[in-house]
């Protein structure tokens, strides 16, 4: 559909559209149906991806149930009713996905698939929702489109002269392709982890972080948590760019990550300065040859969307307001879910419940 047919196209009126239907989406659209608003004509979910699992289905193979940072359940239907006996070895890339597909069919979700918006404007006491298969016009809304399609890679001297190979976590499949190069691991979260231990099972690996990570012994109580979420929570209310739960929670040390240390792979060195032709260099002048860079450094929100609507501050963040920071300060008719403090999975069923319920109040609609 080219601009022109979409700016003369009658917009299709709806009292809230919800974008993404990840972990924070379906939770949104599942309170948002058990507050009293109708599928369809009330609400409507779309999502880019053409199947439902959201970011889980492009998660690499070897990402299993065994090895990936929790799966929490979304309202009203356990995880573990959906997988068999041997689940942990089943890819997360496919359990999760199947799981997502039986929650929007038990609870009727709308979910429009595949479906692209391309941008979101104010229009008067509407919000103009525009993508590659209509417009709608929407009293509110509940973003959730995570942070998957917005793969952070930061720039350093010398990059484009890279003969080897650069990618991703985004990109990465399965260590085997890697065996017989040597790898430079970039990035101290735990995908980086994880796949510093894989792909260091199979050939040579040298690992570089910005920050020295920090490695947490004692069990992550709930107490450590809260605190986490509360200081990413403060930071998003002031407007600034939330930062990682795990930069507050540090590392934990798993059986996997020990092993790793006794066969040496933990060895972390401080980030290079500059890429060469053929590796990379440290500021003192020492260098070392590499064949691929793994960039594990995160990802960003995926708001472009949304700038029409003029919603960031002078932090460079979004100032976020409401019980659980997803209504956004400068427009109450827009929430961020999956955001922030609710990027996690239990977070984002957290945010979804909160998000629906100020918003279906705000508009005075709903039970």
């Amino acid at each position: 559909m080219s601009t022109d047919d979409l700016a003369a196209q009658q917009p299709h009126p709806v009292d809230v559209v919800v974008i993404g239907a990840g972990q924070a989406g379906l939770s949104a659209a599942y309170y948002l149906r058990k507050f009293g608003i109708a599928p369809e004509s009330g609400f409507v979910v779309l999502d880019h991806a053409s199947g439902p699992g959201g970011a889980w289905q492009f998660r690499w193979p070897s990402l299993t149930l065994s090895t990936v940072n929790g799966v929490h359940d979304l309202p009203g239907m356990s995880f573990a009713e959906t997988t068999g006996t041997d689940a942990q070895q089943v890819p997360a890339s496919v359990a999760v996905p199947h799981y997502f597909e039986l929650y929007e069919k038990q609870f009727e979700l709308p979910v429009h698939r595949p479906v692209h918006t391309r941008v979101v404007c104010p229009r008067e006491e509407r919000l103009r929702i525009e993508t590659d298969h209509g417009v709608f016009a929407a009293r509110g809304l509940i973003n959730a489109t995570g942070t998957w399609e917005r793969p952070f890679i930061p720039h350093y001297p010398g990059a484009d002269s890279f003969r080897g190979r650069q990618l991703h976590t985004k990109d990465y499949r399965t260590a085997a392709e890697f065996e017989g190069k040597h790898v430079v691991v970039v990035g101290g979260g735990i995908s980086a982890i994880q796949l510093l231990d894989e792909i260091s099972r199979v050939t040579t690996t040298t690992w570089v972080t910005r920050r020295e990570p920090e490695f947490r012994d004692e069990p992550f109580t709930p107490d450590i948590g809260r605190a986490a979420v509360a200081m990413v929570e403060d930071r998003v209310r002031r407007g600034l760019p939330p930062g990682s739960v795990v930069s507050v929670t540090g590392l934990p040390v798993t059986p996997a990550i020990r092993a790793a240390r006794e066969r040496g792979v933990m060895n972390r060195l401080p980030m290079f300065s500059e890429i060469l032709p053929n590796g990379v260099k440290w500021a003192d002048g020492t260098a070392i040859d590499a064949d691929v860079i793994l960039w594990c450094t995160g990802f960003r929100s995926s708001l472009d969307h949304l700038a029409p609507l003029h919603l960031r501050g002078p932090g460079g963040g979004i100032p976020m307001t409401g019980r659980l920071a997803t209504q956004v300060e400068a427009d109450p008719r827009v929430h961020l879910v999956g955001y922030g403090p609710s990027s996690s999975t239990i977070g984002a069923n957290r945010a979804g419940q909160a998000a629906a319920r100020e918003l279906t109040a705000y508009l005075g609609i709903g039970e």
